[in-house]
């Protein structure tokens, strides 16, 4: 009989998309197949606490659920199931097993920081090295990769949230001189639309960059264009290969956090209504982009199509997609000929394959 890989799962995490991981890794969990594999998941806590034990998926999903109570409101003992858990030592953790799939979204998760401890552990891990998960974290640091590597992006500024606070007025000068409203204001490292906003006129635009910068001490300000948003699944190694893209329509002016997880009432068409000269250009320019970081194992590839002159913009790559099995990167895949379970059974295998050939 082969033996089974042990595989953890890392869930949770300290960035403001640890919700968004517990509900990836809920459909991560539910798709490994038992009798293929050991699985133990892995909860980090809000507060960078390492558990493991009963159930460290429920623990955190009660402790995210009390969270959310009114201030004042009844609370239920649920969270102490975080304090029943045995709180771990990442490193020595992490070389109990074969592999490890880290499905964490965001900061201290997403950003090279846990990709670190496990090559220093020396233990095979599913997606993207140290250098592309901070580059792919980072949207400064993205855009000027993918500005060496001549992939068309919009014009864009970066600022400081220490210059924002020394001088507002001055920054406000210079973006507007630079920059034609609308604009879209980002914090540098994060995702889920965290932190975003949409700025129209200079009142909403300093509002757009205290929120920002709430966040974040790097700033990346765009040009906002009338577009449509369109995004492309990326597998692989050294030769990855693309899913079919699809179309975000989204309930509220832009994808914004609400128009993702909470209204439920954005459109996802799949494949995307595009001519297919334009479904070719976007996967040409996804592998471009993943080849840009140097990615490995998955990645989503987010367009902008510009819907007077038929443009197409590269916005943004992320090395950790939402990975729930109803998110755009599993459904893209799904829309290919590719199961959540077959996928997930890849990314173990290229995490393998990567780490053998060093």
């Amino acid at each position: 009989m082969t033996a089974k890989i042990r595989v953890a799962v890392l869930l949770g995490g300290q960035s403001g998309e640890h919700e968004v991981s517990l509900l990836s890794a809920q459909s991560v969990l539910a798709a490994l197949d038992p009798a293929r594999y050991d699985v133990v998941p892995i909860g980090i806590t809000r507060a960078g606490q390492w558990i493991t034990g009963d159930d460290p998926l429920a623990a955190l999903l009660a402790a995210a659920d009390q969270q959310r109570l009114p201030a004042g409101a009844a609370r239920s003992h649920d969270t102490t199931l975080i304090a029943r858990q045995r709180e771990i030592v990442p490193l020595h953790a992490a070389r109990q097993f074969d592999v490890v799939f880290p499905v964490l979204h965001g900061p201290n998760g997403e950003d090279g920081s846990i990709q670190g401890l496990l090559q220093l552990a020396g233990v095979p891990y599913v997606g993207c090295g140290v250098a592309a998960s901070a580059v792919g974290m980072d949207k400064g640091l993205m855009k000027a990769a993918f500005a060496h590597a001549g992939l068309p992006i919009v014009p864009w500024q970066l600022l400081r949230r220490s210059d924002w606070h020394a001088r507002p007025a001055a920054i406000i000068a210079q973006l507007e001189a630079a920059l034609p409203y609308p604009l879209f204001v980002k914090p540098a490292n994060l995702g889920s639309s965290v932190g975003i906003s949409k700025a129209v006129d200079r009142a909403t635009l300093s509002a757009a960059i205290t929120l920002a910068a709430s966040h974040d001490r790097r700033i990346v300000v765009e040009q906002g264009i009338d577009a449509r948003e369109i995004e492309i699944s990326v597998l692989g190694n050294d030769q990855p290969r693309t899913s079919v893209p699809g179309e975000i329509i989204p309930s509220n002016e832009w994808y914004d956090y609400d128009a993702k997880y909470l209204s439920g009432a954005s459109q996802i068409v799949i494949p995307a209504d595009i001519p297919a000269a334009t479904a070719a250009e976007v996967a040409q320019l996804a592998i471009r982009a993943f080849a840009a970081i140097d990615g490995a194992g998955l990645a989503r590839v987010d367009f902008l199509l510009d819907r007077s002159s038929g443009a197409v913009w590269l916005n943004e790559i992320n090395t950790m997609p939402g990975f729930t099995s109803v998110s755009m990167y599993a459904k893209m895949w799904q829309a290919s000929g590719l199961s959540y379970t077959a996928l997930v059974d890849e990314l173990i295998a290229l995490a393998l394959e990567r780490h053998q050939r060093g």
